[in-house]
């Protein structure tokens, strides 16, 4: 739990420029080994210390089905990269592809083409940020968070 994937991730994300992350639907929702890495890592970055290994950067997520259940997963993925502060990056369609195989996403056209536009979305924002870190224009001031369980 202290040396493993999510910490090792988690050292390489404060060097990062921006994210995608992406799963396969299972039952209507991401698969429970990107859930179960995701919770353990924005989790940590919770914590005392704020957010600092994401953000502000940019991430998009991706999702694959065979059929359905996409844009719960999708919806379900985007709500990590809410709660650290984190742009959404979007396409002209929410980001998925369709096909039971490699072979059949190769046939999904329209989801192929979605993939591209989120690509050089994705790109065009990564340089974004270098220009106004370049330019001098600081990230917005964090709050420190406040917690309440609604009753008070």
């Amino acid at each position: 739990m202290f040396d493993d994937v999510v910490n090792r991730f988690r050292e390489k994300a404060y060097e990062a420029d921006g994210f995608v992350f992406g799963s396969p639907v299972h039952y209507a929702a991401a698969s429970g080994n990107l859930t179960a890495f995701m919770d353990r890592l924005f989790y940590s970055e919770l914590g005392g210390n704020g957010n600092k290994a994401f953000y502000m950067k940019p991430a998009a997520a991706v999702v694959s089905a065979r059929r359905a259940g996409t844009t719960s997963t999708f919806d379900q993925i985007n709500k990590y990269f809410t709660i650290q502060e984190m742009p959404i990056v979007s396409s002209r369609y929410w980001n998925m592809v369709y096909g039971a195989t490699a072979e059949q996403v190769k046939e999904d056209a329209e989801g192929l083409y979605t993939m591209r536009v989120l690509g050089r979305n994705m790109a065009y924002m990564v340089r974004c940020q270098e220009a106004a870190r370049t330019a001098g224009v600081a990230l917005p001031k964090q709050e420190v968070p406040v917690f309440t369980n609604f009753v008070r």
